[in-house]
């Protein structure tokens, strides 16, 4: 991997940065019951706080102008409660390193199939292959997680891979309506804001009043700026400096990254056979990964 002009290095640079920012969310999604925080806390942080920000980006920049309602009705409810709930909900049942296998590893599987059924788009032999090594390698981590861990682990990935649904939607919607940052913001993050804090505030169960300071704002900062408004950034630089196809690649190392941030933090070992299917997931997402992509955090 060469790197080339300064702006290749701080692509690079911008590539690899996100690779370690989505792999510690999840391990801050993981520890996030130990705060006394509710799924519905990190929802609410995930929405309202990044809507600081967001609003009057959106104020300025209108991206609703060019939008029919049906696309942001639609994209709105790909980004919103049910997906991000589904999410944190996995956490509570599955270990850190399995966000990120069946999230972030097995999203290229997803994407055929949900292309192949809806809009009979025919995936390359290559992609066919990397899509099997992805379901053998989850299948065999989905095993291995429920017999060396927890008998519900099957639970949460089944859980994650809701959420690798509802993300594979947005990637492929997304493309198809060609949505700009901006316009992406204002669905996932301002349409949401509005429509599920009010039912958090009135009806949801919350332990923010009785959180402890330190993990409190830990949550806050992450689950409200950091994946999703800095991650956007950084993900926009490094697809223009290096390109997409670079860019993918090397976010296809989050699952890795997360089951090694889940041993040294969380002393969540993976056992030789989860190690192996992990390399071979790695492998899998390597071989069928989309020159052309929009990514937005988890």
């Amino acid at each position: 991997m060469t790197t080339g002009s300064p702006s290749q290095l701080t692509g690079y640079l911008a590539a690899w940065t996100i690779v370690f920012v989505w792999s510690f969310w999840l391990i801050v999604s993981r520890v996030a019951a130990d705060s006394g925080l509710t799924i519905y806390d990190l929802a609410a942080m995930r929405y309202g706080l990044a809507s600081i920000i967001a609003v009057p980006l959106c104020m300025y920049y209108k991206p609703w102008r060019g939008m029919k309602l049906k696309q942001i009705a639609v994209v709105s409810f790909i980004l919103g409660p049910v997906y991000i709930l589904s999410v944190f909900s996995g956490f509570l049942f599955a270990p850190a390193a399995h966000g990120g296998i069946f999230m972030n590893g097995i999203l290229p599987l997803v994407g055929i199939l949900i292309g192949l059924t809806l809009f009979r788009a025919s995936p390359s032999p290559r992609q066919l292959f990397g899509a099997a090594l992805i379901l053998i390698s989850a299948v065999v981590l989905a095993w291995d997680g429920t017999v060396t861990r927890s008998e519900l682990a099957w639970v949460g990935d089944l859980l994650f891979v809701v959420g690798a649904v509802f993300f594979s939607f947005y990637v492929i919607l997304s493309e198809r309506w060609q949505l700009g940052a901006m316009q992406i913001i204002f669905c996932g993050t301002v349409v949401n804001a509005v429509l599920y804090l009010p039912v958090w505030a009135l009806w949801l169960p919350s332990g923010l009043a009785d959180a402890p300071t330190g993990p409190l704002l830990l949550q806050a900062v992450y689950q409200g700026f950091v994946p999703n408004l800095i991650g956007l950034l950084f993900i926009a630089h490094a697809s223009r400096t290096i390109g997409n196809g670079n860019t993918s690649s090397i976010l296809a190392a989050v699952p890795g990254g997360g089951g090694i941030l889940g041993a040294l933090i969380l002393g969540e070992n993976l056992s030789p056979i989860s190690i192996a299917a992990l390399v071979l997931l790695t492998v899998g997402l390597l071989i069928s990964v989309r020159r052309r992509a929009k990514v937005l955090p988890p």
